[in-house]
């Protein structure tokens, strides 16, 4: 991926906007939040109740949509409903529940009525959906894409387009840290002086032992590792050694890997777990929602998580933190030169149309995309309740997302004396392999397993499951 490029989409005004644009009619009302996000297998109540909407006699085709974020599960329905409301073409969405979405796939396209939009994680999730993904490169939502080199490619063909841009880092409620460096004897008196791990260890481990003075419960938030709940650790927090490797090696995947950044993901790891406000025997329980909650809140003064976490911080009910103190720390983790590492920035979300639906629900799909990308309507959600930073040209630029961590996103790519971190995890053998990794962590957290075990483990992971796709 050409991350020099994605700093461009700042500049996406120069370029085309939107054609299309839509009525301004009133939504429907919203369903419960308990009914957007369902078990593998399941349907939720909204996608009952939107099979159920009888579509206007011209209408042509319908669309269902598989939503993979279910932090953003009631946005995608609402605006499903606003689309039908416009169009009068009939837009279900169902949501799978975390860490589901393949198994959730593999139920939903068996079925009578398949999803005719959804989403792969990049070249490996191409490997197992290519005989559902229909070639888009003719696609007007293909021709707005500003990189064109993001897509999932298969020769001349096009199987994926790139619908968001995000990244993640450690995100820091700036009104505790300016208390902490009040202090006498801290260990840094700004957050221009926290470049490397080893000055985040020593305010980090400071901040812990001044909790009291801080008015906070720990300095992290909780380490969550409840069922389906471990994927910043197994995935996000992975994606750094595996980065580094692979920049050493000159490669963008590997049979069988070294893991030899292993002491560096070691580092950040017990830092989280050592210095958090939950102990780490408990961690087992915790989700990322309570790990929210709990920086929300004040009780906490760092989390590890991306751009989207804004809507789960800003949507706790007796939010005390303030939209102005939510910043973004790289994650360092001590490796040589990391001063000029920036976030980790990049996308694991492409959307696919399902080659296998009926034809006019694959068109009705193509057309919502483009109705998504380049209407007022649709864009209004992308940006201002969706909080992408989308990768097309039909957004200007006061179209971009204006939430505190899409701004620090924005930030941190336009600072060309930092390199962001890739997404590497798109290249992770298989869903099985991050489940085994997440669980091996959860051993060594709670004092079940040795570090060397997790390592090896990990490593013997990689190398079957990467054999199981070839």
């Amino acid at each position: 991926m050409k991350l020099r490029k994605l700093a461009a989409l700042s500049l996406a005004a120069a370029m085309a906007a939107g054609t299309l644009v839509g009525c301004s009619s009133k939504p429907a009302e919203t369903k419960p939040a308990e009914t957007t996000a369902a078990p593998a297998g399941e349907t939720t109540e909204a996608a009952k109740a939107e099979e159920t909407t009888a579509a206007p006699s011209d209408a042509k085709g319908q669309i269902y949509y598989l939503n993979f974020k279910p932090e953003v599960a009631d946005v995608w329905v609402e605006l499903a409903e606003k689309y039908t409301a416009e169009t009068g073409v009939p837009m279900k969405v169902q949501t799978a529940a975390a860490g589901t979405y393949e198994q959730t796939l593999k139920s939903e396209v068996a079925k009578k009525e398949p999803p005719t939009l959804f989403q792969i994680n990049g070249p490996i999730g191409y490997k197992s959906w290519a005989k559902y993904c229909r070639d888009l490169k003719d696609s007007d939502i293909y021709s707005h894409l500003v990189d064109k080199s993001m897509a999932v490619t298969d020769g001349d063909g096009v199987y994926g387009i790139p619908y968001v841009v995000e990244g993640y880092g450690i995100i820091y409620n700036d009104a505790v840290m300016q208390k902490y460096f009040a202090l006498d004897g801290a260990k840094a008196k700004s957050m221009d002086e926290i470049k490397n791990f080893d000055t985040l260890k020593a305010v980090a481990e400071d901040m812990q032992a001044r909790k009291a003075d801080l008015g906070i419960e720990g300095v992290f938030a909780s380490t969550s590792f409840a069922p389906g709940e471990d994927w910043r650790w197994q995935t996000h927090l992975a994606n750094l050694p595996i980065y580094y490797e692979y920049k050493d090696d000159n490669v963008s995947d590997k049979d069988a890997i070294d893991f030899k950044y292993s002491d560096n993901f070691k580092n950040i790891f017990d830092l989280y777990l050592n210095n958090s406000c939950t102990d780490p025997k408990m961690v087992g329980a915790k989700t990322v929602e309570d790990s929210m909650a709990e920086f929300a809140l004040g009780k906490v003064a760092m989390v590890q998580n991306g751009n989207w976490g804004w809507s789960q911080v800003a949507g706790v009910e007796g939010n005390t933190v303030k939209e102005e103190d939510v910043k973004f720390l790289p994650i360092y983790t001590g490796v040589a030169g990391e001063e000029k590492q920036g976030l980790c920035i990049g996308t694991e979300n492409f959307f696919s149309i399902n080659s296998q639906a009926k034809e006019e629900d694959q068109q009705a799909s193509l057309d919502f995309l483009t109705w998504l990308f380049s209407s007022d309507t649709g864009k209004d959600y992308v940006t201002n309740k969706l909080g992408f930073i989308a990768p097309f040209d039909t957004f200007a630029a006061d179209e971009k997302p204006t939430d505190p961590l899409a701004k620090e996103v924005d930030r941190y790519m336009s600072n060309t004396d930092l390199y962001s971190v890739s997404w590497n995890f798109t290249s992770f053998p298989s869903q099985t392999f991050k489940d085994n990794f997440g669980a091996s962590l959860l051993q060594y957290a709670q004092g079940g397993k040795e570090w060397q075990a997790v390592v090896d483990d990990m490593k013997a992971d990689w190398a079957n499951e990467k054999a199981m796709t070839k």
